[in-house]
C-alpha cells in the first residue's frame, strides 16, 4: 500500500514539474520577446512602410499581407475542411474506407510544413507558371492546416447525439436537410475553433511561403492575385541575417513580438469558442 502511494506521489511530482518546465519556457520566451520588442513598437512601427530592408521604417505592408494570406487561406480551406468532415461522418459508412480516409488525413498532418512549399514551387511556380504569388500561398496554407480543420469539423459533427438525426429523418427530411439544419448549427463553434488553430499556426510558417508568396523588400499592397506580398515571418528572417546593425536587430524583435501578439489572439480566441461550444 505504501508502495503504491509512493508510486503516486512520485509520479505526480514529475507531471507537476513537466508542468513547471513547459510552462517556464514559455514565460521565458514571451517574456524575452515583449522585453525586447516593446522597445521597438509604436505607431510609426505599425503604420509606415518599411525602410532600408527593415533596419528603418515600420512593417504595415507585412501585417496586411499576412492577414491578407491568412483570410484567404481561411475561405479556402473552411468550407473543404466542413465538407470532407460531413462526408466522413454521414456519407462514408465503410469501416475500410473510413480507415482509408483517416490515414490519408493523418498523413497529410505529418508532412513538413518545407514539402508544402517545395509542392508550390515546383506545381505552381515552375510547372504551372504562376510565379511569386500571394494567393499561391494562401492555397498552400489551406492545404497545410486542412487536416487539422477537417478533424477538428469531424469531431465537432460526429458529436452531435443521434437522436437529433433520428428525430429530423422521422419527421421527413431529407439527409441535406438534416446535415444542413441539425448538424451544421450544432457543429459550427468546433470548426471554427480548428479554423482558429490552423490559422494561428499558418501565420507564424515560414518554409511553405518564402520562395512561393512573398519577397524580402520593395513590395507593397499587392492589386492582383499574382503578385507577392511581405509577410512577418520572412520579414523576420530577413531582418535576422543583419543581425550586425542593431537598428534592424530591435526591428526583428518588434515584428516578433506583433508576430506573437497575432498567433495568441487566434489561439485564444479558439479556445473562447471551444469554451462556449463546451457550455452549450
Amino acid at each position: 500500500m505504501n508502495s503504491r502511494k509512493t508510486i503516486n506521489s512520485i509520479f505526480k511530482n514529475a507531471v507537476r514539474l513537466s508542468f513547471i518546465f513547459c510552462a517556464g519556457i514559455l514565460v521565458f520566451l514571451f517574456g524575452t520577446i515583449i522585453w525586447k520588442g516593446s522597445a521597438a513598437i509604436s505607431l510609426d512601427f505599425l503604420t509606415k512602410p518599411t525602410e532600408n530592408f527593415g533596419a528603418a521604417g515600420g512593417i504595415v505592408h507585412q501585417i496586411t499581407g499576412s492577414l491578407l494570406m491568412i483570410l484567404t487561406t481561411a475561405i479556402i480551406s473552411f468550407p473543404i475542411a466542413l465538407g470532407t468532415a460531413i462526408y466522413r461522418s454521414e456519407y462514408l459508412k465503410n469501416p475500410r474506407s473510413q480507415n482509408m480516409a483517416d490515414t490519408l488525413i493523418f498523413s497529410l498532418n505529418g508532412i513538413p510544413s518545407i514539402i508544402f512549399g517545395i509542392f508550390g514551387l515546383i506545381f505552381f511556380v515552375n510547372i504551372l507558371g504562376t510565379g511569386v504569388s500571394w494567393f499561391v500561398g494562401s492555397i498552400i496554407l489551406a492545404m497545410m492546416i486542412l487536416p487539422t480543420l477537417v478533424l477538428s469539423a469531424y469531431q465537432s459533427v460526429n458529436s452531435v447525439p443521434s437522436i437529433y438525426r433520428e428525430s429530423a429523418l422521422a419527421l421527413g427530411m431529407t439527409k441535406w436537410k438534416v446535415i444542413s439544419t441539425v448538424l451544421l448549427p450544432k457543429g459550427i463553434n468546433g470548426a471554427i475553433t480548428g479554423l482558429l488553430i490552423g490559422i494561428a499556426r499558418a501565420i507564424g510558417e515560414t518554409a511553405p511561403i518564402m520562395f512561393i508568396a512573398t519577397a524580402f523588400s520593395g513590395v507593397q499592397f499587392p492589386t492582383t492575385l499574382l503578385q507577392p506580398v511581405s509577410a512577418l515571418p520572412t520579414h523576420i528572417l530577413s531582418l535576422a541575417q543583419q543581425a550586425t546593425n542593431p537598428a534592424a536587430l530591435q526591428n526583428a524583435w518588434g515584428t516578433s513580438m506583433v508576430l506573437v501578439i497575432l498567433v495568441v489572439l487566434f489561439s485564444t480566441s479558439g479556445l473562447l469558442v471551444r469554451l462556449r461550444f463546451q457550455k452549450k
